[in-house]
């Protein structure tokens, strides 16, 4: 009788307690690395970011030296292509929702191909001004379609993780070029620094001709009325076929396409193409999507406004202005820079899905407040001192490297993850595409500015100004940011909406409570 009741047991709590593994055991493994080679395919595309970033900070000091070109012309070459990306990421939006993501991507490895080719047969500072406009377009597209892809194709489970992969590979691009410096810094002059920006096409190669292998987004393909296609990509990216089918739903009812409609081709009204997009997002937004544009914008502008890229692109120069002299001593220091990033990245892939996108994005910020504090403070003492102060160069060495880990563990890889995955489906590309704008923009003014800025208000006034930006953006990410862990790219606008609803509310009842206390205060002296 026992032995009865615990079968019945057994199968009536069957159902509720079965995993993943019971019930689609072969497919799950096969599922998940499949997304994962997916997403580690798309985001190739941010080594071709990575790479400039690295590799300019060592070649520029060559070309300078080669070409005889001023510092100014030092910090427009640097920062330019940043400026250049903003073309780049503002047309991708719209590309990708007429020719689709994956071809977007394709397109983003063939421009950036030509422009490195172009830098490295360069024969004088125009020519090489040329390259660098045109790899820019390319690490434009690049920036922009990685997350957006990467952020479709993932289950909600590890959307996390795999969103992630765009600011890795950007770190593992920073160490391959760091790595390139340090190769190519033997050849001679004239062909060194020319080695060191062409070979930045190799990866541009591998990716054009593996992304032909990809499949499409399983989102745009619902926007197209494609629903045959769409479901076929979500099974191989789900983790079973209860997960497919209801993500398939979730994305049909975001497209306005009725959910009891299963036919592999339907008859949208209108094909989205990006139409209709700007209205939506800057011109009458809803409560919720104007939030999300805000959330959005902030975090890309606060990441570079932080100074990063000064930190990565001029390592030498601070390292330099910290008192160290030798050439293979700065660039090997520079090397370590790269290395400490992209450690620090692949150690945040592993916790963005376990403990979530706000703890570590605060944890993060506070952390880079302290690192650039502490960097100004030991470059200003360096500075006012003749002699060499080795306590003082240890410390700045230190901050670098404390600086761009704690970048890497939150804000590095949590902008992208952050930005990619709050825009509604309608909304998503070209609301990604106005974040990586901005996110360029001001990096270019960063990185076009500092040596003007370190000359104008020293080296380590330089950096406590960056730590009073860090401190602005930990502020405005605690009040700004709801947490968006495990939760279906559909509810982003409903998160959304609610958050900005618990805000009103929250700030109606501090007023509320403000004008009791000033009633009852009046009543008292009364």
């Amino acid at each position: 009788m026992a032995d009865q009741r615990a079968n019945e047991n057994a199968v009536t709590s069957g159902p509720q307690n079965t995993s993943i593994e019971d019930i689609d055991p072969p497919k799950k493994p096969k599922t998940s690395k499949f997304a994962i080679a997916c997403a580690l395919l798309a985001c190739t595309t941010s080594v071709l970011l990575g790479y400039d970033i690295g590799v300019m900070s060592g070649a520029s000091l060559f070309i300078k030296e080669n070409l005889k070109i001023s510092d100014v012309q030092v910090e427009v070459l640097a920062g330019t292509l940043n400026i250049y990306s903003l073309l780049g990421s503002a047309f991708a939006g719209r590309t990708s929702d007429w020719i689709g993501r994956k071809y977007t991507i394709v397109l983003a490895g063939v421009i950036f191909l030509v422009g490195a080719l172009l830098m490295g047969f360069a024969t004088n500072y125009a020519f090489l001004m040329v390259g660098r406009f045109v790899a820019g377009v390319g690490v434009g597209y690049g920036m922009m379609i990685a997350p957006v892809y990467t952020a479709e194709i993932s289950p909600a489970s590890f959307r996390g993780f795999l969103t992630s992969f765009p600011e890795v590979f950007v770190n593992v691009g920073i160490l391959l070029g760091y790595i390139a410096n340090y190769a190519f810094s033997k050849l001679p002059l004239h062909l060194g620094w020319r080695f060191m920006l062409g070979v930045g096409g190799v990866p541009a190669i591998f990716l054009t001709v593996g992304v032909l292998f990809m499949p499409e987004s399983p989102r745009w393909l619902v926007m197209q009325g494609r629903l045959g296609d769409a479901k076929k990509v979500l099974q191989r990216t789900s983790e079973s076929k209860e997960e497919c089918q209801l993500r398939l739903d979730d994305i049909k009812k975001a497209a306005g396409i009725p959910p009891h409609l299963n036919d592999d081709i339907v008859q949208v009204t209108k094909r989205s193409h990006g139409e209709g997009v700007w209205k939506e997002l800057i011109l009458h937004p809803t409560p919720a999507v104007r939030h999300i544009l805000i959330a959005a914008v902030g975090i890309h502008i606060f990441e570079q406004a932080s100074g990063i890229d000064t930190v990565v692109l001029y390592s030498p120069r601070i390292f330099e202005k910290a008192g160290i002299t030798s050439s293979n001593h700065k660039l090997l220091a520079t090397v370590a820079v790269g290395f400490t990033k992209t450690v620090f990245i692949l150690v945040a892939t592993f916790f963005l899905d376990k403990f979530g996108r706000r703890p570590l994005l605060l944890t993060s910020v506070g952390g880079m407040v302290f690192s650039l504090m502490f960097l100004g403070v030991g470059l200003t003492i360096v500075d006012h001192h003749k002699g060499s102060v080795p306590w003082a160069v240890g410390l700045c060495m230190a901050m670098v490297y404390f600086n761009v880990a704690f970048f890497s563990i939150g804000l590095g890889p949590i902008t992208w993850v952050y930005s990619s995955e709050i825009f509604p489906l309608k909304l998503r590309a070209q609301g990604v595409s106005i974040g990586v704008a901005c996110n360029r923009v001001t990096s270019g003014i960063v990185s076009m500015t500092f040596i003007s800025l370190y000359k104008a208000i020293t080296i380590g006034g330089a950096f406590f100004l960056y730590a009073g930006i860090s401190a602005a953006a930990w502020m405005f990410f605690y009040t700004m940011l709801p947490e968006t862990q495990g939760r279906p790219l559909e509810d982003m606008e409903v998160l959304f909406g609610k958050y900005h609803r618990w805000r009103k509310a929250d700030a109606m009842l501090k007023e509320r409570k403000q004008v009791d206390g000033d009633d009852n205060d009046n009543a008292q002296v009364c």
